[in-house]
């Protein structure tokens, strides 16, 4: 779990730091401010970097270029495209250039991002030095780092992004001849769902359910959708293979299972949210644009459910929003005394052209909601 957030170089965030976090993290803000940035920042540090990862974020975003007639040099498109990445889209390559993602900690010199506990993306130089047997069949492949200043007496340096987690790191090659067949996964001790503004397609949510069937877990599946439906008894996914398979539900005034989907927007965001909340045990659950589909009425109704999912499944919880239902909502189910301690609210503001952060605890939140002081 994260205690604190510090975000440097990465698209908008030139540089943020939220001094503490907390279960349940609501984040507002204007267009602009960077809030779905934040949870991809998350994303990108619960998975020490997946480079597959990355690239889904640079083809959601239309950032994902491709050769033209002008430019067919394939190496240049490449870091193009990669330099979206960075704040001003700067290639840098210097270690102050890097995207830096992690929590900070006390120390006597003030609060300094943990090295051993953190995530450095950024373009890199170096030599590929490649050792051949006399049948031309490669023995060792060594790449070797360069400074900056080191590459200027060097003509035959080669560039590529270093992504480092703590001490482990690996150097991506940027070349001409396979820009995008390369691949890197790190290997990460965290679990997360990310849910975008729109719904996590059939096939995803199929696959999450298949996780929990005859669990413990499936009975909060249940549950969740009775906010909306109470006479849900059980759900299942159909289909003759898992791109094509849906959910269907059984209610207990008809004896036929129906489409989940012919009954609308809100329950089908609901199976979404708890389907990936019960597959994130001892990890993160990141949630854009909380209120897509959901009336107000239910909202609250919800906030209460993944309140007590993740005290008791151990998940760390960022939401962004743009609705005042969804805050209202929130600061009812946070200002009971059983959740207080577990969630807060944090809004984004861009002053001058840099984002500032403005946090408010439970008592906080419930003064400005009292006053219709906007926290938006």
């Amino acid at each position: 779990m994260l205690n604190s957030l510090d975000i440097k170089n990465y698209r908008n965030l030139k540089e943020l730091k939220i001094n503490s976090l907390s279960r349940v993290n609501l984040i507002t803000g204007k267009n602009n401010t960077g809030k779905s940035t934040i949870l991809e920042a998350i994303a990108l540090y619960a998975s020490k970097g997946d480079w597959a990862l990355i690239h889904q974020f640079l083809s959601e975003r239309g950032e994902n270029f491709r050769q033209t007639e002008s430019n067919k040099n394939s190496s240049d498109t490449y870091i193009r495209s990669l330099s979206s990445l960075f704040t001003n889209r700067f290639i840098g390559f210097g270690r102050e250039d890097a995207i830096i993602i992690g929590s900070s900690e006390n120390t006597l010199f003030g609060d300094l991002t943990s090295s051993d506990n953190h995530l450095s993306i950024r373009f890199v130089k170096y030599l590929d030095e490649i050792q051949r047997d006399t049948q031309g069949v490669t023995i060792t492949r060594k790449r070797t780092l360069l400074e900056p200043d080191e590459s200027e007496q060097l003509n035959n340096y080669k560039i590529g992004i270093e992504v480092k987690f703590g001490s482990n790191y690996n150097i991506i090659p940027i070349e001409d001849d396979r820009p995008y067949r390369v691949s890197f996964r790190g290997i990460s001790n965290e679990s997360y769902q990310f849910i975008r503004t729109r719904n996590i397609d059939k096939e995803i949510n199929g696959n999450l359910f298949d996780n929990i069937t005859l669990t413990a877990k499936e009975q909060f599946i249940i549950d969740a959708l009775k906010i909306i439906e109470p006479t849900t008894e059980r759900i299942a996914f159909i289909g003759e293979n898992s791109r094509e398979r849906t959910a269907v539900i059984k209610l207990a005034n008809i004896s036929n299972p129906l489409p989940l989907r012919s009954m609308g927007d809100g329950i089908n965001r609901i199976l979404t949210i708890i389907l990936a909340l019960v597959n994130s045990d001892n990890g993160f659950l990141l949630i854009d644009e909380f209120e897509n589909g959901l009336h107000h009425s239910v909202q609250a109704k919800l906030w209460n459910v993944i309140f007590r999912l993740a005290q008791s499944l151990n998940v760390q919880i960022f939401v962004t929003t743009h609705s005042e239902d969804c805050i209202t909502g929130f600061e009812n189910i946070l200002n009971n005394s059983q959740n207080q301690p577990d969630g807060k609210l944090i809004r984004l503001d861009n002053i001058g052209g840099k984002i500032k952060q403005v946090e408010f605890s439970a008592k906080e939140l419930k003064i400005a909601t009292d006053q219709n002081i906007e926290t938006r």
